[in-house]
């Protein structure tokens, strides 16, 4: 462990300026007496004044016939389980954006998303509660301000970002939007061990300098009390409260490299701790030297060339004091807004997928820039990668998933996607196959 947390601080010791530049630069056609004649019948044309202010965002629309039950029971009776399946509809993710530029460097944005759409009363069985039924007005990621920032920037080279903000680390946390990945869903690796998407109040530095980009933050950190072993750390960014505990601040960074013409090549992390970033702070000198340390390491990559896109990732997450953060979060009450799961002190996810656009060799449809994907992806992930004292360690939550599907572009920002999936877990469990269909846009217009 010690040689994960000196190799982890090395990684944040050489992170170097990077930023991307978003300055705005525009071109006033000055007229000169006496440089040209024009005819009585030519009209003066006037250059289109670039708007200040910018709308946009994204929408997902989704389609899914699991070939598996969805029962809370599935993994503890698997063999009263075994030949259940169920469809749903959802829309994951509706975004709105929004950014105006104020000049002299200074500009803001903001996202609001309507998850599942949107916010009203709704039934829910609580898998970790017994399987109850439950009635609840939806909130906390249902509606949320996904985004929120001000900026100042200075150069190319350096800007700085105030506010809610994303936190990059992980190829889908900094690429989510629905036309950068050919899944109908999220990856699913990075989707449940990890905040997706991960935002959180603080300070960015970015930038960007020839073939390189970084980003620096400094953001609240996570919340103990919503660890839990089927998704580790996920739920730590939200907050049952209306406000964000921020008895802890965290770290995190991201460097991207564009050196080789269609390849980015990234590296991502996080530090922080959580155990007392919680509203129930433990005050019993039994807790001294507890921190609940998340350290996170990522690596991602795209190419993107030759009619071929490849994505790939590779993420590992550990988290100090797992086994005390488990008892702790256990003595709450029934009443408490905390999962009162086991979490593991290692958590892991790695995928990769390849596609093919197939209208590449029709002429005519290349021409008209149409687009059709063949693609594969294999993802394998583990909540409980590893588990210290005595925390079992729950077979289920490490399993592999294969996919192979089809994404097809009418045009640049909109895309069609159909898919099949299986989930291959442990022999002692069933398999979780599924057919899933979506369409998708993303887009960011100037008015």
């Amino acid at each position: 462990m010690k040689t994960t947390k000196l190799l982890f601080s090395l990684c944040l010791a050489m992170l170097a300026p990077h930023a991307f530049a978003t300055g705005e630069a525009e071109q006033a056609s000055k007229d000169k007496a006496g440089t040209s004649v024009m005819s009585a019948s030519e009209t003066p044309k006037k250059e289109k004044k670039k708007s200040r202010f910018t709308i946009g965002g994204y929408g997902e629309a989704v389609y899914s016939r699991n070939f598996y039950s969805d029962s809370y029971l599935r993994y503890s009776s698997p063999n009263r389980y075994k030949d259940e399946t169920h469809g749903r509809f959802d829309l994951p993710h509706v975004v709105l954006m929004l950014g105006y530029d104020f000049g002299k460097g200074w500009s803001m944005g903001m996202e609001i998303e309507f998850e599942h759409g949107g916010t009203e009363s709704a039934i829910e069985i609580e898998n970790e509660e017994g399987g109850e039924y439950e009635a609840e007005i939806e909130r906390g990621g249902e509606v949320a301000l996904e985004q929120f920032w001000l900026q100042k920037s200075f150069c190319p080279e350096f800007n700085i970002k105030l506010g809610h903000i994303i936190v990059p680390v992980g190829a889908t946390n900094a690429h989510h939007l629905p036309t950068e990945f050919f899944g109908v869903y999220r990856p699913e690796g990075e989707n449940t061990i990890m905040p997706c998407t991960w935002h959180q109040t603080g300070i960015s530095l970015w930038g960007q300098a020839g073939d390189w980009r970084y980003e620096a933050l400094l953001v609240a950190g996570l919340n103990s009390e919503l660890f839990g072993r089927q998704s580790w750390i996920h739920d730590g960014a939200a907050s049952p409260y209306e406000f964000k505990i921020a008895n802890s601040m965290a770290g995190a960074f991201r460097v991207d490299n564009y050196s080789i013409k269609g390849l980015r090549l990234s590296l991502s992390g996080y530090v922080g701790n959580s155990f007392r970033n919680t509203l129930k702070v433990p005050v019993s000198d039994s807790y001294d030297g507890v921190n609940g340390t998340v350290l996170i390491g990522a690596f991602d990559f795209l190419f993107d060339r030759w009619n071929w896109i490849a994505r790939g990732n590779f993420d590992y997450g550990y988290l100090s004091d797992s086994d005390i953060i488990s008892a702790y979060n256990k003595d709450y009450s029934d009443t408490a807004p905390t999962p009162m799961q086991s979490v593991a002190s290692e958590a892991i996810a790695a995928g990769v997928e390849v596609g093919y656009n197939l209208f590449s060799q029709i002429d005519k449809l290349d021409q008209q820039n149409q687009k059709l994907y063949l693609f594969g992806r294999y993802d394998y992930y583990d909540s409980m990668f590893n588990t210290v004292g005595s925390i079992v360690d729950f077979e289920y939550c490490g399993r592999h998933r294969v996919s192979v599907g089809l994404n097809y572009y009418p045009i640049k920002d909109i895309v069609l996607k159909g898919e099949y999936s299986i989930g291959l877990l442990k022999s002692q469990y069933n398999n979780e196959p599924a057919i899933s269909l979506g369409v998708a846009y993303s887009g960011l217009f100037n008015m």
